[in-house]
């Protein structure tokens, strides 16, 4: 029997191409309010998955336009209410449901400050909405998995459509319009040897650089929640600071690098942690040491790196299932987590 997640993950195609087709208008409309206030800075407002999609929109924005984007943490309204200083800016918050109260409260507070708001959400009716100048539904429909899948792709879609609308790049608008058909052969790519290679290990790397970084704690993330495997993310750069200490034989180390500028680099470190004894792969062919997996390569550098989660989304439902657990219900976890 199929499981919720892999029938959400077979969904994404199609949500991809309803997000862009029913929430045209309003993506349109909010890359306006973009432009018209020409924020000197933005801010994102996130938890979980949704803040690994808020990291990769950072990327995005940053290589895009060279506005730096930082991450607010929630707390600062809902726990401490520290007065924030946001005019001129604008903000992203992102919410599957929309209705976490320090989630809401950070919203809230970001509007009172000053910032253009926009929310990304699955629930349009939200608090989260309410609190905000703009709302892009991201049309992914209903989610019954506990682990995010749909939600979080569609999420990265609607920012970087609404970056597209902002400073109209056609290149990036081509590059949606193509994802979802792209995103049906992404999604069926076969990762059946990485799991035989893995065999009985209980801890691995997941190493990203640039946007393919937000995949990478995104692929982190979903082997906590679906199979009790402890798996930590870090930037291709940053895990030789300390961390690689931690590399020994066979340790297992999954590299995702885009087709963009820092793919070189990604895989020289994959190379070179297979010198250390590591079992390493890489969503790469110019892997030479490391073992290369199966990859979609869409032609432009936000959406290759963003189509590499999809086979990974494949792999780890199946992975959880052989494990003996149930990725719909991860023990200890509900689907939709509220915090203050």
């Amino acid at each position: 029997m199929q499981t919720h997640m892999r029938r959400e993950i077979n969904e994404i195609p199609e949500a991809v191409a309803r997000l862009l087709e029913r929430s045209a208008g309003d993506l349109a409309h909010a890359g306006r309010a973009l432009r018209e206030r020409d924020p000197a800075f933005l801010v994102t407002i996130a938890r979980g998955s949704s803040d690994h999609a808020a990291t990769f929109i950072k990327y995005a924005i940053e290589l895009t336009t060279g506005r730096p984007v930082a991450s607010l943490g929630p707390s600062l309204a809902s726990i401490y209410h520290a007065p924030m200083k946001l005019a001129g800016s604008a903000a992203i918050a992102i919410s599957q449901s929309g209705k976490s109260p320090d989630i809401v409260a950070m919203t809230q507070a970001a509007t009172q400050a000053g910032a253009l708001t926009l929310a990304l959400t699955n629930t349009p009716a939200s608090p989260m909405a309410q609190a905000s100048s703009h709302t892009i539904d991201i049309q992914a429909g209903p989610e019954l998995a506990v682990a995010a899948t749909k939600s979080y792709f569609n999420s990265i879609v609607a920012g970087l459509a609404l970056l597209a609308e902002w400073v109209d790049d056609d290149a990036l608008k081509r590059a949606l319009q193509d994802l979802p058909a792209l995103c049906s052969r992404a999604v069926n790519l076969d990762w059946t040897d990485l799991a035989g290679q893995l065999g009985d290990a209980d801890s691995l790397f997941m190493l990203g650089r640039g946007p393919a970084l937000a995949i990478a704690s995104e692929a982190a993330l979903k082997f906590k929640e679906t199979s009790n495997m402890h798996a930590e993310a870090y930037s291709s750069a940053e895990v030789l600071h300390g961390p690689v200490a931690l590399v020994d034989y066979r340790f297992p180390v999954i590299a995702f690098a885009a087709r963009d500028a820092a793919e070189a680099s990604v895989v020289e470190i994959a190379d070179g942690l297979v010198g250390k004894g590591a079992l390493a792969f890489a969503t790469s062919s110019r892997a030479g040491k490391a073992s290369e997996l199966p990859f979609v390569a869409t032609g432009h550098p936000l959406t290759d790196a963003l189509c590499l989660i999809l086979p990974f989304y494949g792999f780890v439902e199946a992975w959880s299932r052989t494990r003996g657990f149930n990725p719909d219900a991860p023990a200890a976890l509900k689907k939709v987590t509220e915090t203050k």
